[in-house]
């Protein structure tokens, strides 16, 4: 029992896994108990158990795993992340619990999985339970197919994917289990009962016996649809809804949602698809041609055989058809005509909509046959044009079917027309537009009044059908001259019909394209996904809400649906039928006048026609009040024109009368039912006075309100033909331009093209030029709608008047046309216009492009034109084309019909000659454009055979192939190209070019889609393919188009696809999915569509204006609610970002678990613009609210679900606070990182943190203040500017937040206040908080009121808004406030501003009570008794007020400029007062100072600025190390404002001014020195060096022979610039930085310097040369060694070539470079010895052998050849292989130098000399005799004579004695004097101590000569320290410290550059690496700060001490 009581103590989740079944059995009990109790489905309890639950289900322990199976079932059923485990338990279930015996676990098992399935994970779930079948355990499979077969049952097969389960039917049939095979029949009938018949094909060849049975047991089952018993979570409220229908005893709608449910899996999906090209008989193509009747019969039959294959593999099958289509088309024997029909059936029904590209060469062929009268040949021509109907559209073979009717053969018009009323039984109103309709109708009507009585009966039939489809307000107006009888025999027809979709007559036919479309996909076969989608998707119809129908609709198809609600009809709205048949009869003018004194006055009659001109107008008055207060349905409007048309009518001569008598016409227009045959007795009158000066604007306004009345289109070509009919020009011109005008008010939809051309052309040619020139801005408004196929007309015209053409369409061109304003209100929602034409946006019937004329070209492309086409020889093939090229040319339009063509050019897309395949492709091109629309049913046989050009491995044919498919895009659009595997097809072939072209298409234009076909998803594996190609560029376009794949398909889709990839595959590219997925665009609206589309000659682009308002007015209706996909599919708003919200709502809520990588906030372009439009434009609520209500809180959400990651948007909208502080956390991480995205979604941010300023939660409230500060900060690093709309929607909750009780918020929330001044004007925070002074919280008043004092204080008073007055005046009414707090802080604020203002403030603050008067001056008395501490006292309060001015150098930089004068003013102002002076802040003073430096003022002020505050730091002598670190505030600003301040300082550097240049030295050495800070330079050393080298150059050639300079100036700046240098060049990462060619003018300028004699005359000349000397060291040994070794190469080039350079410069600047050589062992690895071989090439080039021999030193070739050696010593002989940026290697000796060099080291391995250069030390060649030792140590022992180079001489010695141990030097001593040998030893012994850091002897190592070593050394540095502590050596007269502000002082900066002296002669005392910057930087700041009162007293002694105690602090 001792056991059991440990393991009873442990918590509940142990227990589970414990090794003791009976502890595990009661953790199961306790978990289900606990399980049981939780009631919250989020609760963090449930992730405790998330890895457990598998082995709840998978215990060994039978009885245990019962209680664990119970557990996991409550599990699975109420934890939110139950559906994490869904795999793994499921595959436990299946493995562990189906073979256990007890039924019992077998139950739970069944129950767990299918709870798995309710909460969504169904596909995870049959996806183990399919591998499960696999399993060998019988028993197991029973139990899978079990739980498949229930779950169907429960959840139906929309939950249940059947296809994969028919798959493996078949097999589980012939399992030897008879227990299988059982349950296999089961399910099988389960399967039947969902999906009827389609399951019959997938069994057909299963062991009869079995299939009888389940025929048998199939017959049992019950009619009726199946529905689900069982229903997802997500659909819970949907079976709660049926629930209640089903109580209340009817299931009106219950019925109607589960109709669609039933046909849902289609036969032929679940077949398998068989490849049958490569089956066919090799002879096939001879035979079909053969001779012989039975040859062809064999050759047909076989085919026959093939295609009975339910399902054929997509393929080339064009030879094929061509050959039946042959066959059917000119084969004598019939039987042999029906057999092919019988072929073409079978490949139709096989291949579906595969089978479309073809489906145009066959129709008018099979239709022409119909003149055969055997029975079966035209059944079975029935049935082949009936399959092949159904694999394409109506659409697409209308041309085809509308030539037949014309045939003059009765039997060929009857089965035309039958054939017809067969295809419309599968139309709906939106299959069948008006477009469409009309030329149908207009065929059919010809044919009802045929001779034939067949003829006659199938046009009956037709029309009948026609008007069953769409109802009879579509049909009617085409069938307004039919007699009665005619009528009604149609109609009959009509009631006859049965429609595919299975209608009643009735009203459903009017509403008929709402209804769901059950029994489709059956019953129509293939019949295209086209049909399916348009009339399944609007199905909740118009008759609960319009705009319904939209969202769910393909793009435009379901738009007329909607804007037609009122009349329920898709084409067109009640309202517009019946404005378009206004038609009254014309009335006698008796009648008229009957009607008319009805309603008019009788005077007025009476006087209409008087001679009295007043009284004639009096008449018109009285006719207008009349008029105008009649009611519409009353106004007898024709008696009313015709009154006014009355004698004088039109001619009357009285201006004022005329202008009454147009505006009563309008009137009459706009107010009554105006027809047109009203119109036609006015429109004659109206255009004779359109062109009168007086009353022409009147006519205008008269015909444009007919227009509205009668539509444009109709009144348009009214006025035309008149205005053309008469003579006067003036009319003409001027109504052209009211036609200008009204295309622009009404659109252009339904105008006549070809009326108007005419027309225009006679105006072109008028000899009047104002009547051309209206003429060509008519054609220019007219080119806004058709585009540049407008042109084409007018290519004949002369071409002066061409030019002025393409000049007013160039105005044109880029601009959209303007959204119609007239011609809508008139006809409901939508207007005819758009209820005809705006209908089909791909309608290649429809609008101003199909007005074009087009010639029918088929009878010129003939069977010679084709075989040329297809010689083989390749002249006549050009010739071909060239003809081809010709015709397309002559006939500009073209109709779809062109015979052979498309195969003939097919066969030249592979021609081996490249010419003219690119020929080809321009006639392609040319092809598209003549056209048009139709050229789509082409595109399955030229189009993507273009496609497969992209594969092409010449540039120019791939990217001519392109500009094709793109010109053929343009017309077509996309849908076509992307419907069927055509496209896949090339994808999948691994041609890299292909590819890469191909997704790079793909990825241009699916960004633009709104939709695409479902087809796309067959390009998806092969995507995944090129995202692993081994081609580069293949994988980076594949990444680039994955976003728009994705955006169409969706993350799930995609992320299924992935299921047969390898796993490895599978990990990366589900990576990649990740990635996209952040990225992923949003589908862009309808309108963005319209107007994204370049206006071209493409239909689409033309309807796009008239269909905006429709869309306007439905967004009206839905924006009230934001609901995110409905507002967003439906605004018009032309940026992509407003449709963001459609897509990823409802994508990814399934998918709990993702992951979350990626970025989180997503950049989308200009989706804050477009917000800000939105906002001004009212389209979204203003972020204005006292407290947030849940609209707000929604609309934020659909705004950020575009740009902010989906699981952190779920955090930041959760309902716990803790996910809100998790999101905080989240978005604190990302804030660096992400910049660019947090700017971008800046105002969503701040929107939502204002919504956590209204928690309750002081965690989340603080975590959001510290996210602000940052936020801010990093705003601020970044230049930012808040906008209007952030700050007017954040500023005024932030300031609510001042007023919180909590001390800590409100300190947090006033340094957020600060910071934000540096991003937003301080003078537009001001009115903010002002505001937040009149809140009740009296704290909020009393902080708010201490935030203006301190805005007043940092900006002056230009920041009190609106005026100083009015603000103070609001101030100072807080001084009598009740609460103390804010009367102080009143108080303090304008005594703050008294400070600033002086007296002035009582004058701005006007009268106060005597009370409050007396408390403000007492006030001010007592702050002016401390005048100095206040402002002290003030910095240490708020700390936090420094962050805001310490980047005010930003705010002065880049800040408004309202707020500069003041900052100003203010600063100068304070120059008055000392003790205002001191309470300017020292960073302000710094910026205003910069300022001044720009405008030129004062000069050296910077480094004042910096010292006033620091008297109190430290005492006069000491030094103080840390303090002074603190003094360079002023260079924090510039480093919090980087690149600009650096910028600026730089180019002070370079200044002629000795003193500006040292001020900015000195900034930067400050920068040098604080390693913090250094960075800072990164990116400007060139531009230091460049300003340094500039200044050394100025100096050497100006300031050192400027006599009148002082020289110690000079050496001041020597030192600065220096002392920079060297400061720079400690710090490795930035020295190498400095390119090559800085480098060579920076050693140019140091060499210069160096040997410049005129400062060495100077006293502390020397000591600058030594400095220089350091520095040269520096630079050689810290540079980029390969820019610093190349920039020595080419300075000695040029010094040598240079004939005025001193042979001086040449050896030093060799000296340099055997220094290099000698750090290159340590080196040569980073070298880029490419480079340093090209210089070396091009030196020798410059200087070949013999001339180095020529010059007078040895040195140069010497110094060349020790390098080369030393490099082949490094490298051995790999230095060949770095010759490779030499271009002409003979051009130069190197290569063969280097080839001796090597053979010479190769044959002597062994001799010293060679080791000795392999240590890089010996400067000797290889065969050095003695003397030649001898030579060099002599030269050694020179350079230590002499005085400049003794150093060098030394360390040289040096380095020698190492090298060569052995040496003897002594005779070279022997000779000289012991002072110099003693030197000598000293100068060794010193380098060795130095080199091995043993420390120094007290003797300077720098000093040259033992002799110089003594006191006066000392003193000199004593000179130094006594400077830069202030005990100057004569005199010490600093100047007061107020002054200092008010005047400019140059001794500071002298001192500034003593301290760099110091420093410069520290470097002289060591040549030590400088570990001890941090002195060096204090005691260099020190010097500039310190200001100390003179001590003389100090004596040389005590400073000698000091001296000693720095020297030993630097060790």
């Amino acid at each position: 029992m001792g056991d059991d009581s440990e393991w009873m103590k442990l918590p509940v989740d142990q227990k589970c896994e414990h090794k003791l079944w009976k502890a595990r059995l009661s953790g199961y009990e306790e978990a289900l108990k606990i399980f049981q109790k939780i009631k919250d489905e989020k609760s963090p309890e449930w992730s405790k158990f998330l890895g457990l639950i598998k082995k709840f289900v998978t215990d060994s322990n039978a009885v245990v795993q019962l209680k664990g199976l119970e557990a996991a079932l409550v599990y699975v059923e109420n934890a939110h992340v139950a559906g994490k485990t869904t795999g793994e338990v499921v595959s436990g279930v299946v493995s562990k619990v189906f073979n256990q015996p007890k039924a019992k676990a077998k139950e739970l098992g069944i129950e767990i999985c299918l709870m798995y399935i309710e909460i969504e994970k169904g596909e995870a779930v049959q996806e183990e339970l399919l591998k499960g079948l696999d399993n060998k355990n019988p028993k197991i499979v029973v139990a899978c197919i079990e739980t498949l077969r229930k779950a169907l049952s429960e959840f139906g097969s929309k939950i249940v994917l059947l296809k994969p389960i028919i798959k493996v039917l078949p097999k589980l049939f012939e399992s030897r289990e008879k227990a299988v095979r059982d349950e296999a029949k089961l399910i099988a009938v389960e399967i039947y009962r969902w999906i009827r018949d389609a399951l019959r094909p997938p069994l057909q060849n299963i062991n009869p016996v079995q299939l009888k049975e389940l025929e048998e047991e199939w017959v049992k089952l019950p009619t009726g649809a199946p529905k689900p018993a069982r229903f997802l979570r997500s659909q819970q409220e949907l079976e709660a809804k049926l629930e209640q229908q089903q109580s209340a005893g009817g299931d009106a709608e219950g019925g109607g949602d589960d109709g669609d449910e039933v046909p849902q899996i289609d036969a032929y999906e679940l077949l398998e698809a068989v490849e049958i090209l490569s089956k066919l008989p090799k002879d096939f193509y001879d035979k079909i041609e053969a001779k012989k009747w039975q040859e062809r019969k064999e050759a047909l039959e076989a085919v026959e055989v093939l295609v009975k294959n339910p399902k054929l593999e997509a393929g080339d099958y064009a030879d094929l058809v061509k050959a039946l289509k042959k066959v059917v088309g000119k084969d004598t024997n019939v039987m042999l005509v029906a057999l092919a029909a019988k072929c073409l059936t079978g490949l139709a029904v096989g291949l579906r909509k595969k089978f479309g590209q073809y489906a145009g060469h066959v129709v008018p062929t099979i239709l022409e046959k119909f003149k055969e009268k055997k029975p079966q040949v035209v059944q079975a021509l029935q049935e082949a044009i009936d399959a092949i109907f159904l694999t394409t559209t109506l659409q697409n073979i209308s041309e085809d079917v509308l030539a037949v009717m014309d045939n003059k053969n009765p039997t060929i018009k009857q089965q035309t027309s039958l054939f017809i009323a067969r295809s419309f039984r599968h139309c709906t109103a939106s299959t069948l537009p008006k477009s469409l309709l009309k030329p149908f109708c207009a065929a059919l009507l010809k044919h009802i009044n045929d001779s034939a009585p067949e003829v006659r009966d199938a046009a009956f039939e037709a029309l009948g059908t026609a008007l069953k489809v769409v109802g009879e307000k579509a049909v009617n107006p085409f069938l307004a001259d039919v007699d009665k009888l005619k009528l009604d025999k149609i109609k009959e027809c009509s009631e006859k019909v049965e429609l595919v979709h299975g209608k009643k007559a009735g009203l459903a036919a009017d509403k008929k394209d709402f209804k769901p479309v059950p029994g489709r996909a059956a019953a129509s076969g293939a019949a295209g996904d086209k049909d399916t989608k348009d009339t399944s998707a609007p199905k909740p119809g118009p008759l609960k809400k319009a705009p319904a129908a939209k969202p769910g609709g393909p793009p435009k198809k379901g738009k007329p649906a909607a804007q037609g609600g009122t009349g329920g009809t898709g084409t067109k709205s009640k309202k517009a039928v019946e404005t378009k048949e206004i038609v009254e009869p014309e009335l006698s003018i008796e009648v008229c006048e009957e009607k008319a004194s009805a309603v008019l006055p009788a005077t007025c009659i009476q006087l209409l026609d008087s001679s009295n001109w007043k009284e004639r107008l009096a008449c018109m008055e009285e006719f207008q009040k009349a008029v105008e207060l009649m009611d519409r349905t009353e106004m007898p409007c024709q008696a009313l024109v015709r009154m006014l048309a009355k004698k004088p009518g039109w001619k009357e001569t009285n201006f004022q009368v005329m202008q009454m008598k147009l505006h009563i016409v309008a009137l009459i227009a706009q107010k009554g039912n105006f027809s047109k045959t009203s119109a036609q007795i006015v429109l004659d009158g109206l255009v004779d006075k359109v062109g009168d000066v007086k009353c022409g604007n009147n006519a205008k306004e008269a015909m444009t309100a007919i227009a509205e009345a009668c539509v444009l289109p109709w009144t348009a070509e009214q006025v035309m033909s008149m205005a053309f009919s008469q003579k006067n020009p003036k009319n003409q011109s001027e109504t052209l331009n009211w036609l200008s005008n009204a295309i622009k008010e009404f659109g252009f939809s339904g105008l006549n093209v070809k009326a108007f051309i005419s027309n225009v052309k006679t105006a072109l040619a008028a000899t009047n030029p104002a009547v051309r020139t209206s003429a060509i801005t008519l054609l220019g408004v007219m080119y806004l709608y058709v585009g540049p196929s407008l042109r084409m007309f007018f290519e004949d015209e002369k071409p002066a008047l061409l030019s002025q053409i393409d000049a007013e369409f160039e105005k044109m061109q880029g601009q959209n046309p303007p959204a119609p304003t007239r011609g809508i209100s008139k006809h409901s929602t939508g207007g005819t216009d758009e209820g005809e034409d705006g209908e089909e946006p791909d309608d290649g019937g429809s609008d101003a492009v199909d007005l074009l004329p087009r010639t029918e070209i088929s009878d010129k492309i003939t069977s010679e034109l084709v075989s040329k086409i297809s010689d083989k020889n390749w002249k006549i093939r050009k010739e071909g084309l060239d003809e081809v090229a010709a015709i397309i040319n002559e006939a500009k339009f073209i109709q779809p019909n062109i015979g052979e063509l498309p195969t003939a050019l097919k066969g030249r897309l592979n021609d081996s000659n490249k010419i003219l395949v690119q020929q080809t492709l321009t006639i392609l091109q040319q092809l598209a454009v003549a056209m048009g629309p139709n050229i789509k049913q082409h595109v399955k046989n030229l189009g993507i055979p273009v496609i497969t050009v992209l594969g092409d491995s010449k540039n120019n044919v791939r990217s001519a192939a392109l500009a094709t498919v793109n010109a053929w895009a343009e017309q077509t659009g996309m849908k076509e190209w992307l419907e069927g595997e055509d496209l896949s097809e090339e994808l999948k072939k691994e041609n890299p070019f292909l590819r890469q072209e191909l997704l790079g298409w793909l990825a241009e234009k699916l960004p633009t889609l709104r939709s695409t076909p479902t087809d796309l998803i067959l390009c998806v594996p092969h995507l995944y393919s090129c995202l692993e190609d081994r081609n580069g560029d293949v994988r980076k376009k594949a990444q680039d188009a994955l976003p728009f794949f994705m955006m169409h398909l969706g993350y799930e889709k995609m992320a299924k696809a992935t299921g047969k990839l390898k796993p490895t595959s599978k990990d990366q590219v589900l990576a990649m999915l990740e990635k996209a997925k952040a990225n992923m665009p949003a589908k862009p609206t309808a309108s963005a569509k319209a107007t994204s589309k370049p206006v071209g000659g493409s239909a689409p682009a033309k309807f796009q204006p008239a269909s905006a308002p429709a869309e306007d007015s439905v967004s009206g209706t839905v924006d009230s609610k934001p609901d995110p996909k409905k507002a967003k599919a439906l605004g018009v708003s032309s940026k992509t970002k407003t449709a963001q919200g459609k897509k990823v709502p409802s994508k990814t809520s399934l998918k709990e678990d993702e992951d979350k990588s990626g970025p989180i906030f997503i950049v989308v372009p200009n989706g804050k613009e477009q917000r800000m439009k939105d906002e001004k434009g009212l389209k979204v609520l203003k972020w204005n609210f006292t407290t947030p209500r849940d609209e707000y809180i929604e609309q934020l959400k659909t705004q950020m679900s575009s740009c902010v990651a989906k699981w952190l948007q779920d955090e930041m909208f959760h309902s716990d606070f803790q996910h809100h502080n998790k999101a905080l956390a989240v978005m604190v991480d990302h804030l660096e990182s992400e910049k660019d995205g947090v700017i971008g979604c800046l105002d969503l941010i701040l929107k939502w943190v204002t919504l956590r300023f209204f928690d309750t939660n002081t965690s989340v409230l603080m975590k959001t203040l510290e996210y602000l500060k940052l936020l801010f900060t990093l705003l601020s690093d970044e230049e930012y500017h808040l906008t209007e709309n952030e700050a007017s929607s954040f500023i005024p909750y932030l300031i609510l937040k001042v007023g919180e009780p909590k001390d800590v918020i409100r300190k947090d929330v006033r340094a957020i206040l600060n910071r934000m001044c540096l991003v937003y004007p301080a003078s537009k925070m001001f009115p903010f908080i002002m505001e937040g002074t009149k809140s009740k919280n009296s704290k909020q008043r009393a902080e708010c009121l201490e935030e203006l004092g301190c805005l007043v204080e940092s900006y002056g008073m230009n920041v009190c808004q609106p005026t100083p007055g009015k603000a103070l005046k609001e101030i100072a009414i807080h001084i009598g406030d009740r609460d103390n707090a804010v009367r102080n802080a009143a108080l303090n604020t304008i005594v703050t501003v008294y400070n600033v203002h002086g007296d002035q403030v009582f004058k701005l603050i006007g009268t106060l009570s005597e009370k409050d008067m007396s408390m403000l001056e007492e006030r001010i008395k007592r702050s002016a008794k401390r005048p100095s501490a206040a402002p002290v006292k003030q910095v240490e309060e708020k700390p936090q007020r420094t962050q805001s001015t310490s980047s005010s150098t930003n705010m002065l930089r880049k800040g408004p400029a309202e707020d500069m004068p003041s900052r100003l003013n203010q600063a100068r102002s304070m120059s008055g007062h000392p003790e205002a002076a001191q309470m300017v802040r020292r960073e302000f003073q710094l910026d205003l100072d910069e300022i001044e430096n720009d405008n030129g003022t004062v000069r050296c002020e910077m480094p004042e600025l910096v010292q006033h505050k620091l008297d109190d730091i430290f005492e006069p002598v000491l030094i103080p190390e840390p303090k002074i670190r603190a003094v360079s505030p002023h260079f924090d600003d510039m480093h919090s404002n980087t690149a600009s301040t650096i910028n600026f300082i730089i180019s002070q550097v370079a200044s002629g001014d000795i003193n500006t240049s040292i001020q900015a030295l000195t900034q930067i050495d400050e920068v040098l020195r604080q390693e913090d800070k250094a960075e800072a330079m990164s990116g400007h050393i060139d531009q230091f060096l460049i300003a340094t080298f500039m200044q050394l150059r100025l100096i050497y050639n100006t300031h050192m022979a400027d006599e009148k300079l002082e020289k110690d100036e000079v050496i001041k700046l020597y030192s600065c610039v220096i002392g920079n240098l060297i400061s720079l060049f400690q710090i490795e990462s930035l020295a190498r930085e400095a390119s090559t060619g800085v480098l060579k003018d920076l050693m140019h300028g140091l060499i210069t310097l160096m040997l410049d004699s005129r400062i060495e005359d100077l006293e502390e000349g020397q000591q600058v040369v030594r400095s220089v000397n350091l520095l040269v060291v520096k630079v050689l040994e810290k540079s980029d060694q390969t820019n610093i070794l190349s920039a020595l190469l080419v300075l000695l080039q040029d010094s040598l070539l240079a004939t005025a350079s001193s042979p001086k410069f040449s050896e030093l600047v060799m000296k340099c470079l055997w220094r290099m050589v000698r750090l290159l062992p340590d080196t040569i690895n980073s070298i880029n010895l490419d480079r340093i071989l090209l210089d070396i090439h091009i030196f020798m080039k410059v200087f070949p052998k013999e001339k180095l021999k020529q010059c007078k030193s040895e040195f140069p070739i010497r110094t060349l050849k020790t390098l080369l050696h030393t490099l082949c010593k490094l490298k051995g002989p790999k230095i060949l292989d770095h010759l490779t940026m030499i271009d002409n290697k003979n051009e130069s000796e190197l290569e063969a130098h280097l080839c001796r060099m090597m053979k010479h080291s190769m044959d002597q391995t062994g001799s010293k000399s060679d080791k000795e250069t392999e240590k890089g030390a010996s400067r000797i060649d290889e065969k050095s005799s003695k003397a030649k030792v001898n030579d060099f140590l002599a030269e050694i022992f020179k350079k230590i004579g002499s005085k400049e180079n003794t150093k060098e001489g030394l360390a040289e010695l040096y380095e020698y004695k190492k090298k060569y141990s052995d040496a003897d030097i002594e005779p070279f001593l022997k000779n000289s004097s012991q002072f110099f040998q003693s030197y000598v030893e000293r100068g060794l012994r010193v380098i060795e101590m130095e080199r091995e850091g043993k420390g120094r002897l007290p003797t300077s190592a720098g000093n040259t000569n033992g002799e110089e070593v003594g006191p006066s050394v000392y003193l000199e540095r004593l000179k130094i320290l006594r400077q830069r502590c202030g005990l100057d050596n004569t005199k010490d007269d600093r100047p007061p410290l107020t002054s200092l502000l008010s005047k400019p002082a140059v001794p500071t900066v002298a001192s500034s550059t003593d301290m760099l002296h110091s420093k410069l002669s520290q470097l002289r005392e060591s040549r030590e690496q400088h570990q001890h910057s941090d002195l060096d930087s204090n005691q260099t700041h020190s010097s500039g700060t310190t200001t100390t009162s003179s001590s003389s007293t100090a004596n040389i002694d005590d400073l000698k001490k000091r001296l000693e105690r720095i020297k030993s602090s630097r060790k």
